[in-house]
């Protein structure tokens, strides 16, 4: 399993953030400790945010552009899992989001944290949704990313410029 070498980030200074959390509606254990994960993560940083749900994955990059372009937020934060199947779907599904997420942080300058689990089987995906039993807690992961990116863009360049979030 993944998570092992993750790094260690320090936030500082998160008050004054405002994010998203874009959160897909298929697999509702997995999504709840997405989700539960992403809140807990942004509570402890005492940032301000606005959970926003989909029907699913594929659904994610078009909200996602939305709440980065029209929606006031410094950072969006996107929470989903694909699971394989049977059929090519998987791998459809998982690129047009990927995709699409990283389209949305490339376009806006908004940061997106990336929290799309992509798993062969259900216990994988349990296994990082960030549930009592689950040995990683993607969901904190996808928000410490996107809050990292986001204080590293503040930095490199003046507030209030073109493409970054002020």
């Amino acid at each position: 399993m993944s998570g092992k070498g993750a790094p260690s980030l320090d936030l500082p200074g998160t008050s004054d953030v405002r994010v998203a959390v874009v959160a897909s509606q298929w697999h509702d254990v997995v999504m709840d400790g997405l989700v539960s994960g992403a809140v807990r993560a942004l509570d402890g940083l005492g940032a301000r945010y606005d959970i926003v749900r989909v029907p699913g994955a594929f659904e994610l990059p078009i909200v996602a552009k939305a709440c980065a372009t029209t929606g006031g937020y410094d950072a969006v934060v996107a929470l989903g899992v694909v699971i394989r199947g049977g059929t090519p779907h998987f791998e459809y599904v998982c690129d047009a989001a990927t995709e699409g997420l990283s389209r949305v942080a490339l376009d806006t300058g908004v940061p997106v944290g990336f929290g799309l689990l992509t798993c062969d089987t259900e216990a994988q995906a349990l296994a990082r949704a960030g549930l009592p039993d689950s040995a990683e807690d993607k969901g904190r992961e996808a928000v410490e990313a996107a809050i990292s990116v986001l204080l590293t863009l503040r930095g490199l360049a003046p507030r209030g410029s073109v493409g970054f979030a002020s």
